[in-house]
Formats: C-alpha cells, sequence, structure tokens
C-alpha cells in the first residue's frame, strides 16, 4: 500500500498541467490591468489633444484682424468670440465647455489696460492685450492669451490613481493682428 502512495504523490508532483492554471491566475489579472492603463492612458491623451486644440483655436479667435486703436469694448468683444471659439471646439470633440475651471493666472505685462479678471468656473480665462515676448530687442508683440483647465478621472482598480480627479491645462498664446 505505501508503494502505491509514493507513486500517486510522485506522479503528482511531476505533473505540470495544474502549474498552468495556477501561472494564468497570476498573470490575467496584470495584463488585465495594463490593458486598462493603457486604455485609460489613450483616453487622457486624447483629451489633452482636444482642449488644447480649443485653446488654440480660441486664441486665433481673439486674435482676429483688429484696428490698429483698439478700445476696450473692441477687446471684450474679441474676448468674447475667443471663448465662444473654445466652447464649440470643445463641443465638437465631445466634451462639456461647462467642465472648464480656470487655474490662478499667470502673469503678463500688458499692453495698455489689464483685461477683466478671469471666471472662477465655467469658462477660459481671455486675457487680451498681453505682450509677447519675441526675439525683438526691446519687447513685443501684444496678442492674446486663452488658458484653462479639464477634468479627467479613469477608473483603475487597484492604484492610487482610481476614481482620481486629474486636471489637465490647455494653453496658447496668439499674435494680435491689426489691420
Amino acid at each position: 500500500m505505501r508503494n502505491l502512495k509514493d507513486r500517486f504523490l510522485t506522479l503528482l508532483v511531476r505533473d505540470t498541467n495544474a502549474s498552468q492554471i495556477a501561472e494564468s491566475a497570476f498573470v490575467l489579472p496584470l495584463m488585465f490591468m495594463m490593458l486598462l492603463g493603457i486604455f485609460w492612458f489613450g483616453q487622457a491623451f486624447s483629451m489633452y489633444g482636444a482642449i488644447t486644440r480649443a485653446a488654440q483655436e480660441g486664441a486665433r479667435a481673439g486674435a482676429a484682424p483688429a484696428c490698429s486703436t483698439c478700445s476696450p469694448l473692441t477687446y471684450t468683444i474679441l474676448a468674447q468670440n475667443a471663448s465662444a471659439a473654445v466652447n464649440t471646439a470643445l463641443i465638437a470633440s465631445n466634451l462639456d465647455p461647462k467642465l472648464i475651471r480656470t487655474p490662478s493666472p499667470p502673469t503678463f505685462n500688458f499692453c495698455g489696460t489689464p483685461p477683466p479678471p478671469c471666471p472662477p468656473t465655467g469658462g477660459a480665462c481671455v486675457q487680451l492685450p498681453i505682450q509677447l515676448l519675441t526675439s525683438v530687442q526691446g519687447g513685443g508683440d501684444c496678442g492674446v492669451s486663452v488658458y484653462f483647465q479639464y477634468p479627467f478621472q479613469s477608473w483603475l482598480p487597484f492604484t492610487s490613481l482610481n476614481q482620481q480627479l486629474i486636471m489637465l491645462t490647455a494653453s496658447a498664446q496668439m499674435r494680435i493682428e491689426t489691420r
């Protein structure tokens, strides 16, 4: 009887079919987590591209050809055009413009009077006319700056990034064209 028992245990130890199942049970969750990470990184990268494109469209709309001696009213209209262009570009990318948040404003040198303060929530911050830094001696051209943040939340279980809100920042600057 002892011989039969030893023989059976030897066969069980030599058989490797069960080890393949154990290895699969260990590796498949890791591979699944890697695939989820790649998916969510792709989503964040796509959203970052969309909001950057929206900021560029807003700066382009705010830098539309303007008069050579512009008034604050003209700048207000250009700022409204820039905000509308940002919202339109976000809607075209299937993103909600109501989720825009404004970060603390960067410091700019202004061409003339400073613009009104940026909205704390619900819209892109459009500042114009700001002084753009160029390689020209003695200063730069006047331009427009558009910047905002957009929230991104991923679902990546068993990590520190699970359901964490990440604010993606987009900004663009463009020279104001004069007639």
